[in-house]
């Protein structure tokens, strides 16, 4: 750890000033136990009945769980001395806080309510990212903390009210590029000036962030997720916050971040988890064509073409009474619906519609119906038999096997958004039997969804982050703007790591399609966790997978970082790499294309690693890990095996190779025994 660093009009001795800064966390941390058991003291009986009993119960619960210490991970990482008199004005809480408050992960106060640690998300410690001698925003000092494990074991002063230039921070740097294993870690401690400002954008700004490998996107993305929480905890509470990522694996390696900051009530999920685990293998181009925008209207027409123009009126017998609805009528009631309102809530208004002409009938005829007589009316057999006739119950399930089974339907629906030639590619050469047979694609469950909310409109939520943004077709981000259609988003991606046959090359249209077209762009480029030399090896394949972008900037120099060896036998090769590696400090990621997985595990025989799975398991602090489970993870020492077949795989397999030669945070080796893609050459 680096030594103590003081300001020049700071006379207290070092070892003192240490000392009374332990004596403070050992403080905080009792008066957080004393929080959480008081916590759980609390009953939920006099809630009164049950079910009040059961959500109460729900919240205390939640409470204890976000008062969980954890003794390896700072409670607090950083210190404020203020002005005497100087006041938020956006925090009126604050004039209650002393002049000296220290910035930690959450919020933690003594018996008598006076505040030990004052959370990162409060409005003021917004100074402890941003203030600057050029601008103290009414700060004097800013200490920043050491810690080996939970131990405070340094610090590090920054005067801010002096004119002098601040220096680089050995303890900030320190933590940036230490070794870690198991799941990602917060940031709480590190972050930016550039990345607070996008942590603290306000809830009805949808952001998108294009983030270059080591930018921090993607904890920027889950802290602004905390950070939102904490700011409009009753709203979100109602509406939910949710986290997309591009597989399990992913999640697992995020899974850690918000619990740690006390956000305990997050769903975190996949494009699968919400659209349905459909995995039926599909010709890539299929599932480019899929997801493409131009087959919403299609979907929508298919739909709508199952609405067909009554021929004939509506009798209604009640007893010696008959009451008609010409059919002329019955075309006008259907026509006033059609396309105003969704599919399955139209049906239900042209039978309340029809039911509604009886009653008119019957009250021409001097009876006196009610409600429950309209409702008879709509639940009867003639009226039912007309609904079936002329706006069929239909599944998204069977509207879609009639769009892809009948090609004539298909060209009634398609007209001019898609050609001849794609509606030939859509069409299934040999369907199967029926809908309730059909094997649907991952591509399928997007459309499926597409039409389940022109049915019945889907449920929105407060806030979405959707991380790999960058991946998604236009499809599955129209089905994930439905989700946040009366929300907001953080969007994260790099265009340059697109490995789908549907990635995009504009965070405009992704904007677009997720019903944000209003959203700020945003970009970080400059990279605090991969080396220089790393980053700009991998920056050799952007002219092929991303002309537009600029080539991403590393704060660390890394010299040493790169090793790049050809092998004759690549087994042997990647053994003695582990082993090496295995020699240093921190996580060991050895990423391989995903048909060599099996012969690289065998040759590691030897060695307790694992196999990272698609469902996140594998915990080692040694995992083999397919190439297309790699994006948005991070290893301490990266071993690439066989560049050229990794490319070689897929189609976008460059951008691929990118993603996997940007994994590392220390060192990267990569061993090779067939020649090198022409542009790493």
């Amino acid at each position: 750890m680096p030594a103590h660093q003081l300001a020049p009009d700071i006379q207290d001795d070092p070892g003192d000033v240490l000392a009374a800064e332990q004596a403070h966390l050992a403080s905080a941390r009792a008066a957080l136990t004393a929080m959480r058991e008081y916590a759980k003291s609390l009953s939920a009986d006099a809630a009164g009945d049950w079910v009040s009993q059961q959500i109460l119960q729900g919240l205390l619960d939640q409470r204890v769980a976000a008062l969980a210490d954890h003794p390896d991970t700072p409670l607090f990482f950083g210190r404020l001395d203020r002005e005497a008199a100087a006041p938020d004005p956006g925090d009126p809480a604050e004039e209650e806080l002393p002049a000296t408050i220290y910035v930690g992960r959450r919020h933690v106060h003594d018996e008598h309510r006076h505040a030990l640690v004052i959370d990162w998300r409060a409005p003021v410690s917004r100074a402890f990212y941003q203030a600057q001698p050029a601008d103290p925003m009414g700060v004097t000092l800013r200490r920043r903390f050491g810690y080996h494990g939970g131990a405070l074991t340094a610090y590090e002063d920054e005067p801010l009210d002096q004119g002098v230039t601040l220096t680089a921070s050995r303890i900030l740097t320190e933590e940036i590029e230490r070794p870690r294993t198991g799941p990602m870690r917060d940031i709480v401690a590190t972050i930016q000036p550039d990345q607070d400002e996008i942590v603290r954008a306000g809830l009805t700004q949808t952001v998108c962030v294009q983030g270059a490998p080591g930018t921090g996107k993607t904890a920027v993305g889950l802290h602004r997720a905390a950070y939102l929480l904490f700011t409009h905890r009753e709203k979100l509470s109602r509406s939910g916050v949710m986290i997309v990522g591009p597989n399990r694996a992913f999640l697992s390696y995020i899974s850690s971040v918000l619990p740690a900051l006390g956000e305990v009530k997050v769903d975190q999920t996949t494009i699968a988890g919400i659209l349905g685990d459909h995995s039926a293998p599909e010709d890539p181009r299929l599932s480019a064509l899929k997801g493409d925008a131009r087959v919403a209207p299609v979907l929508e027409r298919a739909l709508w073409l199952h609405v067909t123009k009554p021929t004939e009126g509506l009798l209604i017998t009640k007893g010696a009474n008959r009451y008609r609805v010409a059919d002329h009528e019955v075309r006008e009631i259907v026509a006033s619906l059609r396309g105003t309102t969704r599919y399955g809530p139209g049906r239900a208004a042209l039978a309340q519609r029809l039911a509604h002409a009886v009653l008119v009938r019957m009250e021409q005829r001097g009876e006196s119906p009610d409600d429950r007589v309209q409702d008879a009316v709509a639940r009867s057999k003639p009226v039912k038999q007309l609904l079936d006739a002329v706006w069929p119950k239909v599944s998204p399930e069977q509207v879609l096997f009639r769009l892809l089974s009948d090609r004539d339907f298909l060209a009634a629906t398609a007209k001019s958004d898609l050609t001849e030639a794609e509606q030939e590619l859509l069409s299934w050469a040999k369907p199967p039997r029926s809908w309730k047979s059909a094997k649907w694609s991952a591509a399928d469950a997007a459309l499926l969804d597409e039409l389940a909310d022109l049915s019945e409109r889907t449920p929105s939520i407060g806030h979405m982050v959707v991380d790999e943004a960058q991946d998604l077709s236009a499809m599955q981000l129209r089905a994930l703007g439905r989700r946040c259609r009366t929300g907001s988003a953080t969007v994260l991606g790099d265009l340059a790591q697109g490995t789908t046959p549907w990635s995009t090359s504009s965070w405009t249209a992704v904007l677009g399609h997720l019903g944000q077209p209003a959203g700020e762009v945003t970009e970080l480029t400059l990279g605090f966790r991969v080396p220089r030399e790393v980053l700009d090896y991998a920056a050799r394949l952007l002219p092929a997978v991303a002309p537009g972008l600029a080539a991403p900037r590393s704060l660390r120099p890394g010299t040493g970082s790169l090793t790049v060896r050809r092998a004759a036998d690549l087994g042997p090769a990647v053994e003695e790499a582990v082993r090496e590696a295995l020699t240093r400090e921190g996580s060991i990621g050895v990423i391989v294309p995903d048909a060599a997985v099996p012969a690289v595990s065998a040759a590691l025989a030897s060695h307790d690693h694992a196999i990272l799975r698609p469902d996140g398991t594998g915990e080692h602090r040694l995992l083999v890990i397919p190439a297309t489970l790699a994006k948005g993870l991070e290893y301490d020492h990266v071993i690439v095996a066989e560049p050229t077949a990794i490319v070689e795989a897929e189609p976008r397999g460059l951008a691929r190779l990118y993603v996997v030669l940007t994994r590392a945070v220390t060192s990267l080796t990569v061993l090779h025994t067939e020649d090198l893609p022409a542009a790493l050459t």
